[in-house]
């Protein structure tokens, strides 16, 4: 190569191409259009170190177009500033973000819409179940390309026990565990085996099952934990597909230890901490993760405004919620009340009545007013936001809202 000439680069994959000298020819056996012709832009007339400083801002796509025609025309002629411009260019290129190969996590859902639209499933998942089959398909397919790193990666699992906040340092392939170990309280209601096999947990509660399953490993949960996972996830959906849905199996109570929730509710139960935990793990691995759709996150909320009142109730025989003003109020009867207002997707409103769970929220007798997302309400319920620090927006009688959002907290639990 010469001053004042160059031949250009025959490799295709090295685009942007530079301006071929004027009146040189393209691989098409067109003759490039005269300089200054193209779009009615007359070139400016500038001295070589001015358009050598300009080449930056022409490979940034930056000049004016005057100035563009002008370094255009010069790199026909100077092979430096060639050479130099395309270095500059590939450059460039390097700089720009690369578009995301991951799917549209809604992707999953419109095809299976369109398939079932064509042709509905002989045996359709209970609509109760629809959301752990959907959060337990979206966490699965985030594991599906995860290494050794990633599964390994420091996990803190996060709930508030006695109005603190506590946590519980795991991996990505503990949390999996933690999940099957939970799940598996559903599993053993409905006929299925038990994960733990012949470990014994000290209660049948969601902590002391999963500590069991830990105490009882040989090494740290790896990789291998998604197989049994995944595979009683798909017996769970595919058991309570088969048994039918809102009769009285839907009904049937799955014991936590502590307390039990009727079947269709226990599997809303696993859905909301399968998205709960699959946002942990995706933190952990540095993974954006959206929320649930917002019919399943509508549900979501549901479950758990149906359970503040107890939850108040027993808070209150703790000594942890104020007491009631009054006598308590007969079943079925009106009583004080606050209004749950959820917006965003999956939104709505509650009346949560605040004397006796045996009450019946009321709008005339409403003492309170909280506004709230509706994913933040569930990380709310999850333990991961601050229950003082949750309401977007709080009117009305500030124990009592304080009250519900501490209730809302202690639903959380490992």
């Amino acid at each position: 190569m010469t001053e004042g000439h160059f031949e250009p680069y025959d490799d295709a994959d090295r685009a942007p191409r530079i301006p071929l000298p004027r009146n040189s020819v393209e691989d098409t056996g067109e003759p490039l259009p005269e300089p200054g012709a193209q779009g009615g832009v007359e070139p400016l007339v500038l001295e070589h170190p001015v358009l050598k400083s300009l080449l930056g801002a022409w490979a940034l796509a930056a000049c004016a177009p005057e100035e563009a025609a002008a370094v255009e025309e010069h790199l026909g002629e100077c092979g430096a500033c060639a050479d130099e411009a395309l270095r500059l260019r590939e450059a460039v290129g390097l700089l720009q973000r690369p578009e995301s190969l991951d799917l549209n996590p809604a992707l999953r859902t419109r095809v299976l819409e369109s398939c079932l639209e064509r042709r509905p499933p002989r045996i359709p998942v209970p609509e109760w179940a629809a959301a752990y089959d959907a959060e337990t398909a979206r966490l699965d397919a985030l594991l599906q390309d995860f290494g050794d790193a990633e599964w390994h990666a420091p996990v803190r699992l996060r709930w508030y026990e006695s109005d603190e906040a506590t946590t519980r340092r795991t991996t990505v392939a503990g949390v999996i565990a933690h999940l099957m170990t939970v799940d598996g309280l559903v599993a053993v209601s409905l006929g299925l085996d038990d994960p733990l096999g012949d470990v014994t947990a000290e209660r049948p509660t969601p902590a002391s099952r999963t500590e069991a399953y830990w105490r009882a490993a040989h090494f740290p949960p790896t990789r291998s934990v998604r197989a049994p996972w995944r595979e009683q996830s798909h017996n769970l959906v595919r058991t309570v597909s088969f048994t039918g849905g809102e009769d009285a199996r839907g009904r049937m109570p799955v014991p936590y230890g502590d307390f039990e929730l009727p079947l269709h509710d226990a599997m809303l139960d696993r859905a909301f901490e399968c998205w709960v935990h699959a946002e942990d793990i995706a933190d952990a691995v540095d993974y954006p993760y959206d929320p649930p759709s917002g019919r399943h996150l509508h549900r979501m909320v549901d479950l758990a405004a149906r359970l503040l009142p107890t939850v108040l109730q027993a808070r209150r025989r703790a000594g942890l919620a104020s007491p009631v003003e009054r006598r308590l109020v007969a079943a079925g009867e009106p009583g004080r009340s606050l209004r749950l207002e959820i917006e965003g997707s999956g939104g709505g409103e509650w009346l949560i009545p605040l004397d006796s769970p045996a009450a019946k929220g009321s709008a005339e007798h409403e003492v309170a007013h909280v506004a709230l997302d509706g994913a933040e309400f569930c990380r709310l319920a999850a333990g991961h936001v601050p229950p003082l620090e949750a309401a977007a927006g709080q009117v009305g009688d500030r124990e009592a809202i304080r009250d519900v959002l501490l209730a809302a907290a202690s639903l959380s639990r490992m």
